[in-house]
């Protein structure tokens, strides 16, 4: 038998299977009776949501931005660390108001380029209509980091359209009768059979256009970072009712997303791969450098996850919206074991297994 490692690689932070088992064995076990109390409602550490809840009405979360290079096409570091977070919130059904924000920068630094990455903070955050409360800065010798590293911590209120009192909080006591509490969030766990899973857009575009500038193949000319704040998006969905979950696929992609969904819930989830939204330079990108598209993060799309009968109703909601205008429903939670299972074009089935590693490093 193969011995422990002794020293952390960069697969640790993607995401994937690496990331979950180095923090089972190494963090949680060492934090949890100190970091974890009770909470009320808050997430359960091997839950490990995209954010937590404190009390009853409170979600958290924090996010670390270590992309390479700075400036990328579609986006920056600066956008990039305010709508990570604020997605991150919204995701679990939270309402984004402000986030803290803690810039490391390295030594030698452009000071214009500092200046349009702030001002790409200031913008990222007008537009996802949150404000910049608080903050930190260190510079350390060069060296110490590669530019910059930018933390966020954002804290965001339960969503008004998740009251028990309104008409359509029908949703939640679907998932109560399921689980055996009543959930005031959009939880991972909360998937059920019978819900329909709808996809926000195409997959891979902001993996693949930071890898192809930094790298210098050329795909990023035809395809640009889908980098954006999903908080309107979740909001009309959630008006439309029938919503027990929604996750923003980062690192590890739809893939990822799917598989955290499969696991945590105890569902398997039956994916058309036909109606998998991929671009074709995104396709051809991933052909030529032995990438898989469902493994490769974004940073603007979502997966929902709607009970019966009200899948058509979200579907035009989010459609309706410039940022889910080419949304689509990939398939459906049946009951299962916790596998993600793709219906090829063919007519068979294949499993479509969580990230291992880190396919495109140093991308969020």
């Amino acid at each position: 038998m193969a011995g422990r490692k002794e020293r952390i690689e960069m697969g640790d932070g993607a995401g994937g299977e690496l990331m979950r088992r180095m923090l089972s064995r190494t963090v949680l076990p060492n934090i949890r009776e100190t970091a974890f109390g009770d909470l009320g409602d808050g997430l359960h550490p091997d839950l490990l949501d995209d954010s937590a809840s404190v009390g009853d009405d409170l979600a958290f979360t924090i996010d670390g931005h270590t992309i390479w290079p700075l400036e990328f096409p579609g986006g920056d570091i600066g956008g990039l660390s305010i709508f990570g977070t604020v997605n991150d919130l919204a995701v679990v059904g939270a309402k984004p108001r402000a986030i803290a924000l803690s810039m490391v920068l390295e030594e030698g630094l452009d000071l214009q380029l500092l200046e349009r990455i702030s001002r790409s903070i200031g913008s990222a955050a007008k537009k996802a209509d949150v404000t910049v409360v608080t903050g930190d800065t260190k510079v350390v010798e060069k060296g110490g980091v590669k530019g910059m590293v930018i933390a966020t911590a954002g804290i965001g209120w339960r969503h008004e359209l998740l009251s028990p009192c309104l008409e359509r909080s029908w949703d939640m006591r679907l998932v109560s009768g399921k689980v055996g509490r009543r959930p005031r969030w959009l939880r991972d766990d909360s998937v059920m059979p019978g819900d329909h899973i709808i996809l926000s857009g195409h997959i891979g575009d902001h993996g693949i256009s930071v890898l192809s500038f930094r790298e210098g193949y050329g795909f990023e000319t035809e395809v640009r970072s889908d980098v954006a704040p999903m908080n309107r998006l979740i909001e009309e969905a959630m008006r439309a009712g029938g919503i027990v979950a929604s996750k923003d696929l980062t690192r590890g992609g739809l893939a990822g997303g799917l598989n955290e969904w499969a696991s945590k819930s105890r569902c398997d989830l039956l994916i058309d791969e036909t109606l998998l939204p991929v671009r074709e330079p995104v396709r051809s990108a991933c052909d030529m450098l032995g990438l898989d598209p469902y493994e490769i993060g974004n940073e603007g799309k979502v997966i929902i996850s709607v009970v019966d009968g009200f899948e058509d109703e979200v579907l035009r909601a989010v459609r309706s919206l410039e940022e889910g205008k080419e949304a689509v429903i990939i398939g459906q939670a049946v009951k299962g074991s916790g596998k993600v299972v793709l219906r090829t074009e063919v007519g068979g089935k294949r499993f479509m297994d969580p990230p291992y590693g880190d396919p495109v490093p140093r991308i969020c």
